[in-house]
């Protein structure tokens, strides 16, 4: 399969110097917004990350986390090798809690990688994981979905693979993310087979495992040896997979059976808190951090027992709670706060840093969506994230995938990357020539500075209607949610999937009706 990747990458290479974006279609779509000729694999942040933490709190926070480690312990549920493993590290197991030897999670963090390449079976769609490189993937596990007529259903796989290709055609997604939505209509012990499968053939971005059981999980490592190849899979990152803490301060069966796998076959897990402040953590910004960073220094480390060297992510995912009714909110203050201190302690850490997204509790996408969303996903890119899941389609305190609020949200994420330029000082960017040719008294719409650069000057929404009131009027008085709506239909209508070998599609087929020929349909 080493020789069909690749021969099938040459000819992308091809097309791409051709300039072959897909046909007519495809042109279309990129003309309206999307297509998959046109975006960026990742970007680099050149503005600065915003920091609320100094020297003396970073160590507070880190010391008392060490204080939890060591006296208070981390769970490992019904996992006897884990527990075994930490045994013989050096740790003190009393039944399934593990207590950690001051420095110990820190000293095995050190064969982790800072920075590290995913492969994506389209080369040019490989994204850097840390340093200054962002990378926004889709929301990730709704069970639900928001449709295109308004409706608010159980997700299905069609709805699974319309995500897919939005994604693949969205110019500001990197990433094809994962459980883009639970597809309700598969059984519960195979869909992961199809959804999979959906990543790797409608899509060529890279894209994120299953994790709900270990068999799921090896099941996609052994996929991506047919996509791949065996050897490139042994040597390379080509799969991500999101590890969460049961918090508090558990992590259980089924999550450390998936990460296992994946450690074990040098594929990246996302060891990531999922945390409701008040709930699940202390209502304070400062407690929560500390749990965060205890539980994070667990399971990453447990990553490095397993195979030193494998890729690990330092992820979280906090909200607060509101205390009259135990519901979810985004878009707060003490989550920012939390994103901004975890980036930090990520940072010092030497991890890779996943958190934010555009996450709201708002049941439609309307006013409360996007300034939600907004205050997230601003805070998001100021806290220095790498890998940002939930980026686009989050509805609904994560209970929906909404295919409207998917084009409303790729369209801000294009906005937060040119931000993420900072200012341009070259000396196109500096416009003397501009200042000089107009002088005192005149304008600048005609002159040679704003022909050249009148393209590519501002950021144009996809979305926004920014013209007069009597247009907007004549053209039938539009949301914005309207809008993305008919651009969502455009974008699914002009779709084409890009070329896979044929013989590496028939290989995965094969395996995927081989796997579920071997077990009967399981709902549960």
């Amino acid at each position: 399969m080493d020789d069909n990747l690749a021969a099938e990458q040459q000819a992308g290479a091809g097309r791409r110097a051709r300039g072959d974006r897909g046909g007519a279609s495809a042109r279309r779509a990129a003309r309206s917004g999307g297509g998959p000729g046109i975006q960026q694999s990742y970007f680099d942040r050149k503005i600065k990350v915003y920091e609320v933490l100094d020297e003396e709190g970073l160590a507070l926070i880190e010391g008392n986390a060490d204080l939890i480690l060591e006296e208070i312990g981390i769970e490992f549920r019904d996992d006897a090798e884990a527990l075994a493993m930490w045994r013989e590290a050096g740790a003190d197991v009393r039944g399934e809690r593990v207590h950690f030897p001051k420095g110990l999670c820190r000293s095995l963090l050190k064969s982790a990688p800072p920075v590290f390449t995913q492969h994506a079976r389209n080369p040019a769609r490989s994204v850097q994981i840390g340093g200054n490189a962002t990378v926004f993937a889709p929301v990730y596990g709704p069970p639900f979905v928001r449709d295109l007529d308004g409706h608010r259903r159980y997700a299905t796989i069609e709805d699974f693979r319309n995500f897919v290709k939005l994604a693949y055609m969205a110019p500001s997604i990197h990433h094809s993310g994962g459980t883009v939505c639970e597809p309700v209509d598969v059984p519960v012990n195979k869909r992961h087979l199809d959804m999979v499968h959906a990543h790797m053939t409608l899509s060529d971005k890279p894209f994120m495992g299953s994790v709900t059981a270990p068999e799921r999980a090896q099941d996609t490592v052994d996929m991506a040896k047919i996509l791949f190849g065996d050897k490139f899979v042994e040597e390379n990152t080509v799969v991500i997979n999101l590890i969460n803490a049961n918090s508090p301060m558990v992590f259980d069966e089924t999550m450390l059976g998936a990460a296992k796998v994946y450690a074990r076959n040098n594929q990246a897990t996302i060891i990531t808190p999922f945390i409701l402040a008040g709930a699940m953590s202390p209502v304070t910004v400062a407690g929560t951090l500390t749990q965060v960073l205890a539980e994070v220094l667990a399971g990453a480390a447990f990553t490095q027992l397993v195979r030193p060297g494998a890729p690990v992510l330092f992820g979280t995912f906090a909200s607060s709670i509101s205390m009259q009714s135990g519901a979810p909110t985004f878009g707060t203050p003490e989550p920012t706060l939390v994103s901004y201190g975890a980036g930090q302690l990520a940072r010092r850490l030497g991890l890779p840093f996943r958190t934010g997204g555009s996450l709201c509790a708002s049941k439609i996408p309307d006013a409360q969506a996007a300034y939600e969303s907004a205050n997230t996903l601003n805070s998001t890119m100021l806290a220095g994230t790498n890998f940002v899941l939930h980026s686009a389609g989050w509805l609904e305190g994560g209970l929906a995938s909404c295919y409207e609020k998917f084009m409303m949200d790729i369209d801000q994420l294009g906005m937060q990357q040119k931000l993420a330029q900072g200012v341009d000082l070259s000396e196109n960017g500096q416009a003397l020539d501009a200042i000089r040719e107009v002088g005192p008294g005149s304008h600048y719409l005609g002159c040679s500075h704003t022909q050249a650069n009148f393209q590519s000057a501002f950021y144009r929404s996809s979305i926004a209607d920014n013209n007069s009131y009597e247009q907007w009027q004549a053209e039938g008085e539009k949301r914005a949610e309207n809008r993305a709506n008919e651009l969502a239909r455009r974008w699914l209508e002009s779709y084409e999937a890009p070329a896979l070998d044929e013989g590496i599609a028939d290989g995965l087929k094969d395996f995927i009706a081989r796997k579920k020929e071997s077990m009967p349909d399981a709902f549960t």
